[in-house]
Formats: structure tokens, C-alpha cells, sequence
């Protein structure tokens, strides 16, 4: 692949379907995106391959979901790794780039190195959460953390939650070019079977996967199932360096693995690093308190602090201009 192409490719998820398995699916890269991510940071190298995770898996999953807002994942557990937390942000108008975020919450003191990151997170539950803006209502669903990995507890998620067989094939680490620093590229594969497969009722004892939950295998049968069990043998022999590039174009990869699926692409989607925070989105979350509670929040210097939890910003406010009792107009705080 020739350097302007690999430009091309990298912070994007391409849409695609095989016609003669009726499954559909993306293939993502994340380059400078993820890089921005993981640096607003200093996250232990346990920590940065689960948020690295993450935000991968929202970039596929974000791109397949009818989005008018915002799509979110949260991972929490009683392990070290408390809490991975990713926003996605719809494009606004044709062409223009998704927007994603993430952070991680642990407990360093009991975080473990060279242990395999997925085990840092303990029990816990995976959430999948869709806000389609005002006049909807926010969706929720959440499944328990299991499978080994957090692309596992995707496929759990929809499996149980929505009986849509998934699947994802994920790599994601730092590399370097001759004569330049590292950098953190991810790159996968999403399949997912079309929705209008007829699920099939799970018997006394639940599903096959960990704990009785469903899985792919569970919510089909007859042909379906025989399609999809084809595709998953295909993506089964794609290679890490296939998915994470920078050599095969996303285009050449599908054609090596599912030639004989008929794969048909879509426009692709950009998608870049952004943040939504401001300061009138702070002031606004704080509008709720009052003087007293305004008060306790209030520094030694006479200022109210904030910081993104997501991108760093630090904001500092007037108190007087805080909360519902305010006594005093913003005049450019923050």
C-alpha cells in the first residue's frame, strides 16, 4: 500500500455486506485517533491495551447503528480496572467525521503488570447505552463481563440482549516506522448477521456461553447457521497484520477472505478524536446545587475547578455564577 493510501484508510470504518452469506460488516482502522485518545493519559500498559480495546470496538459498533446522537460502552468491574468508559459521536452532516472519546478509572495500587489486561477487570457488567438526542429516550443494555476479552463481551451483549450473532476480530499496539516514535494503530473486523434472523428460544439452562448466557450459536439454526459458521471460518485465517495495516488496503483484505461470499462496500466512514466538554456544559451540570453546596466545592483561591475526565481540560469558575442560586453573570470564566 503506497503512503497516501495508507492516509487514506487509517481513522476509518468501512461498511460492507456478504450478499450470498446475508451478514454484514465493517472493517476499522484507527491511527492518529487512538494515538490522541491513549495521550491524554499516562495510563499503565494494562490499562492503555483496554481503553486501546474499547475504543476500537466503539468505532465498529457506533458505525453499524442507526445513530442520530451519541452511543456509549462502559465496562465496569470490582478488579483493579474499575471503569473503561467510551462516548461515540454521530457525524453531524455527510462527510464529516464521527467523533470518539474514552478513559479508563483504576486502582493502581492493586493493578497487576504482565498479567493479561482482561483479568484486571474483576466481575462486573458490560453496558452498551444509546442517547438519540431530545425528544427520545436514552436505551440501555448490559450483560455480565465474561469470554476473555472485552470483544467477547460485545459478542455476549448482542447475543443475549438483542439475539444478533456477532463476532469481532481485533488487533490493536504500538508500532514504529524507521526514524519516528511509536504510535498506537488498532485495525478489525465486525460481522454480525442480519437482523431479520429468526431467534431461537434459549432451553431451562440458558445459553452456551459462560454462566448460561447466549451465544452466536444459539440464536440460529438451518442455513443461517451454516452461513455464518462459514464466515467465521474465513475471518478465522486473517492475520493481525492484515487488520492492523498499514500493507492491505481494507478493499484487498475482504476480497482475500470472502471472495466467495460476495462482499459488497460501502462509504466508508471517518471518524477522529473529539471531546464534548465546555464550559457551559460544566455550568450547566453544576446548576443543580445549591450556594451552600456551591460553597464546599469552592478552592482556598476562590474558584471552582473542573476537569474532563475524558480530554483534560481544566475549567475554574466564579461561585457566584454558580448553581441555581446564582448571583452573578458568567463574564467569560472557564
Amino acid at each position: 500500500m503506497t503512503l497516501g493510501k495508507q492516509i487514506a484508510w487509517d481513522d476509518t470504518v468501512l461498511p460492507f455486506q456478504l450478499d450470498a452469506s446475508d451478514i454484514r460488516g465493517r472493517v476499522g482502522r484507527l491511527d492518529t485517533t487512538l494515538q490522541q485518545v491513549l495521550s491524554q493519559h499516562d495510563y499503565p500498559p494494562e490499562i492503555e491495551a483496554l481503553v486501546a480495546e474499547a475504543t476500537l470496538l466503539t468505532a465498529l459498533i457506533g458505525q453499524t447503528i442507526k445513530l442520530r446522537w451519541k452511543l456509549s460502552l462502559q465496562v465496569r468491574g470490582d478488579g483493579p480496572a474499575r471503569l473503561i468508559a467510551t462516548d461515540y459521536y454521530a457525524p453531524g452532516d455527510d462527510g464529516t467525521p464521527a467523533r470518539i472519546r474514552a478513559y479508563a478509572s483504576y486502582d493502581a495500587d492493586r493493578l497487576e503488570s504482565g498479567v493479561d489486561p482482561f483479568t484486571q477487570i474483576g466481575k462486573g457488567y458490560f453496558a452498551v447505552l444509546m442517547d438519540q438526542g431530545d425528544g427520545t429516550h436514552p436505551y440501555q443494555g448490559i450483560t455480565p463481563v465474561a469470554g476473555g476479552s472485552l470483544s467477547s463481551c460485545a459478542e455476549t451483549y448482542f447475543a443475549q440482549s438483542e439475539q444478533l450473532p456477532s463476532r469481532f476480530a481485533l488487533s490493536f499496539g504500538q508500532a514504529q516506522s524507521p526514524g519516528e516514535g511509536s504510535q498506537w494503530r488498532a485495525g478489525g473486523i465486525m460481522l454480525q448477521h442480519m437482523p431479520k434472523a429468526s431467534p431461537l428460544r434459549a432451553g431451562a439452562d440458558g445459553g452456551s456461553g459462560d454462566a448460561g448466557l447466549l451465544r452466536a450459536e444459539d440464536v440460529l439454526d438451518g442455513d443461517e447457521a451454516e452461513n455464518w459458521s462459514r464466515a467465521n471460518l474465513l475471518l478465522d485465517t486473517v492475520e493481525e497484520t492484515e487488520l492492523i495495516g498499514p500493507h492491505v488496503e481494507p478493499t484487498d483484505l475482504l476480497v482475500r477472505l470472502f471472495h466467495e461470499e460476495k462482499p459488497r462496500v460501502f462509504d466508508a466512514q471517518p471518524v477522529s478524536f473529539g471531546c464534548t466538554c465546555s464550559a457551559d456544559r460544566v455550568r450547566q451540570s453544576l446548576s443543580i446545587y445549591s450556594a451552600k453546596d456551591i460553597a464546599h466545592m469552592t478552592t482556598e483561591e476562590g474558584i471552582v475547578t473542573a476537569d474532563c475526565q475524558f480530554c483534560g481540560a481544566h475549567y475554574e469558575f466564579d461561585p457566584k455564577t454558580l448553581g441555581f442560586e446564582a448571583e452573578a453573570v458568567p463574564d467569560g470564566d472557564g
